[in-house]
C-alpha cells in the first residue's frame, strides 16, 4: 500500500487554463502486468477517480496517458482509460511492425495520438524498431515518445535525424550519467530541435537526477533548452510517480510542477509548454474556456 497526495495547496502561479498534462500513467482493475515489464504500481491502483482529483487540485483541463511499461504491448488498459476519462483524455500506446492498418484505425477512433519508444529496462518497443514506427505514426499523423539514455544520443544521432514524425525527446532526456548544458550532447539534440519536428518534455525528473531535490543537474539542462526554444517545450506530471514505492517518498504534485515550471522563462513560456505546444504536438484541438 501507498499513500499517494491527491490535494493540498494547487501550485502557484496558477495553471493556465486549457493546461495538458502531457505525461502520466493510469490503472484499471483487470488488467494485470505482463512478462517483461515492470509490475503494477502499488495500491491502491492509481485510477480514473484518484487522477481526477489530481486534475482538479493541480488546474488541469486535459491529459495524455502513456501506455505504462507493465501492460507491454497490449494497450487494453490504456484503451479502458480513455473511455473512463472521456473527451479531456487523449493516448499515447504502444505499436509495432505488427500492427495492422485496422489497428491503427481502431486504436485513432478510440483516442491515441501517438506511440511509445522506450529503450530502457522494461520497456516494451525499443530503438530497434524506431523506423517501422516512424513509418506508421508518420501515415496515421501521429507523434513519437522517444525515451533511451540520453548520454548515447551522438550514437543515435542519425536514425534521430531521419524521423519524418513529429516526436518528443521525454523525460528531460533522461541523462543518466549528467551532462554538460553546453556539451556536444545538447548541442547535438538544439540542432534536432531546430529541424521543426522535434519537442523536450519536461517530466520525471527525479528518475535522472544524480542530486535529489532541487534537482539542479536536470535544471541546468532544462532551462538551456527552453532558452533556446520554447515553443519546443511540453510538460507532464508523470503521475504516479510508478518508481515511488514508500508514501515517505511520494511527491507533492503542486511542489513539484511549481518547481519544474519555475524553470521556464516567463509567462508566456509557461502557456506555450501547458496549452500550445502539447496543441501542437498531439493535434489537439484549440483549448476553448
Amino acid at each position: 500500500m501507498i499513500e499517494r497526495i491527491l490535494s493540498g495547496r494547487p501550485p502557484e502561479p496558477r495553471l493556465p487554463k486549457g493546461t495538458v498534462d502531457a505525461q502520466m500513467h493510469m490503472y484499471l482493475p483487470g488488467f494485470p502486468a505482463l512478462a517483461g515489464g515492470p509490475p503494477l504500481p502499488a495500491d491502491p491502483l492509481p485510477d480514473a477517480g484518484a487522477y481526477r482529483h489530481v486534475m482538479g487540485w493541480l488546474g488541469i483541463d486535459r491529459v495524455i496517458i502513456t501506455q505504462g511499461n507493465a501492460h507491454q504491448k497490449d494497450n487494453a488498459n490504456t484503451l479502458a482509460c480513455l473511455v473512463d476519462m472521456g473527451d479531456v483524455a487523449r493516448a499515447v500506446v504502444v505499436i509495432d511492425d505488427t500492427t495492422s492498418d485496422a489497428d491503427m484505425q481502431r486504436l485513432s477512433a478510440a483516442g491515441a495520438v501517438g506511440a511509445r519508444i522506450m529503450d530502457l529496462p522494461g520497456g516494451a518497443v525499443g530503438l530497434d524498431a524506431l523506423e517501422a514506427v516512424d513509418a506508421r505514426t508518420q501515415a496515421a499523423d501521429w507523434m513519437i515518445a522517444v525515451q533511451f539514455d540520453g548520454n548515447r544520443i551522438l550514437d543515435h544521432l542519425p536514425r534521430l535525424e531521419r524521423i519524418q514524425s513529429r516526436w518528443v525527446f521525454d523525460h528531460h532526456g533522461k541523462f543518466l550519467a549528467g551532462v554538460d548544458p553546453d556539451g556536444p550532447e545538447i548541442r547535438a539534440f538544439l540542432k534536432l530541435i531546430d529541424r521543426g519536428n522535434v519537442w523536450f518534455k519536461f517530466a520525471g525528473v527525479y528518475e535522472s537526477s544524480r542530486e535529489g531535490w532541487p534537482y539542479a543537474d536536470v535544471a541546468a539542462v532544462s532551462r538551456r533548452i527552453a532558452e533556446h526554444a520554447p515553443e519546443r517545450i511540453i510538460w507532464g506530471t508523470n503521475w504516479p510517480h510508478n518508481m515511488i514505492r514508500k508514501t515517505e517518498d511520494y511527491p507533492d504534485d503542486a511542489r513539484l510542477a511549481e518547481l519544474v515550471l519555475d524553470w521556464l522563462a516567463d509567462d508566456r513560456a509557461r502557456h506555450l509548454a501547458l496549452v500550445e505546444n502539447p496543441e501542437h504536438l498531439f493535434r489537439l484541438p484549440t483549448f476553448a474556456a
